[in-house]
């Protein structure tokens, strides 16, 4: 597998913040937070609170490191509902209950910022933004979404993305396409391939995301490219759209075979008709495609 796919199956973590030290993790106390910031903020004590719900939820994230695991957990809870628009974050309490540092809570919420999820004004504090303000192609949120109580609307809006982009990229693709990136378009199917002769999921799925990566890149659309990495991110943690189906199957393979080689001989039209036929198989296309009227 190549770099670039292993880059993309990757892009979603969050990056490990490499605090250590005990100068980095030590705890602070409630006390220090001013009287009426805590009795504006939320409250995450009680086995029944909602950072409790959300910490028993992301359990299994420990190997992010606490700056990674603090971002996944708050991502998680605003993404979730869990912490509604305009509801004020208070970094002592949020400190206590994590027991870390002002470090790595003041990291967290400015990366957590960078994403549109809160904001940070003077004599205000920091407080969640309404869905309208987030980033929704951020590949984290992506992935907050899939995994959360949004996830069918994070399918279903994936693909109508998908809808939308792919079958253009194919066109551009053939009148653009270099020697070089269509071998490795053709190397990514027969991966796919072997992969599904040996009922390995994982590696179809990481060589179907580099495919479709590769395609957008291929058109000399910069804007195009650019959402490369993104659908890539989108397709790691969607599920059934990963593959354009259920499941890996021999018409999945041969749909992006037909592509490769339409892009080979330069046929723009075929391309595009071979990637709207790779989607077509998606349970979910009638959500975005209508069915043809019976006669």
């Amino acid at each position: 597998m190549s770099t670039l796919a292993h880059t993309m199956m990757t892009a979603a973590r969050p990056v490990d913040s490499g605090l250590s030290g005990p100068g980095e993790l030590d705890r602070y106390s409630y006390a220090e937070g001013p009287v009426c910031d805590r009795a504006a903020g939320a409250s995450w004590e009680g086995g029944d609170s909602e950072m409790g719900r959300v910490g028993r939820r992301t359990a299994g994230n420990r190997g992010r490191g606490l700056h990674g695991q603090l971002v996944q957990q708050l991502g998680q809870m605003i993404v979730s509902g869990d912490l509604g628009a305009d509801r004020p974050l208070v970094p002592e309490e949020i400190g206590q209950r994590f027991e870390v540092s002002r470090t790595v809570v003041r990291e967290s919420l400015r990366v957590l910022e960078a994403k549109g999820l809160v904001s940070a004004r003077p004599n205000v504090g920091t407080r969640v933004r309404p869905v309208s303000d987030w980033n929704l192609l951020d590949p984290d949120i992506i992935e907050w979404r899939a995994y959360g109580p949004q996830r069918e609307d994070q399918r279903r809006e994936l693909f109508e993305l998908r809808w939308t982009i792919e079958p253009l990229a194919a066109r551009l693709a053939a009148g653009h396409g270099r020697e070089e990136a269509q071998q490795r378009l053709a190397d990514m199917v027969q991966i796919m391939g072997r992969a599904l002769a040996q009922n390995d999921t994982l590696t179809f799925s990481r060589a179907d995301a580099e495919f479709h990566a590769l395609l957008l890149q291929l058109g000399g659309n910069r804007m195009l490219e650019h959402l490369a990495g993104i659908v890539s991110s989108a397709l790691a943690v969607s599920g059934g759209a990963i593959t354009g189906c259920d499941r890996p199957t021999e018409a999945s393979v041969g749909h992006h075979a037909r592509i490769v080689e339409a892009v080979g001989s330069g046929d723009a039209a075929g391309a595009e008709a071979a990637m709207r036929q790779l989607l077509t198989a998606h349970p979910d296309v009638e959500r975005v495609v209508p069915a043809p009227r019976e006669h």
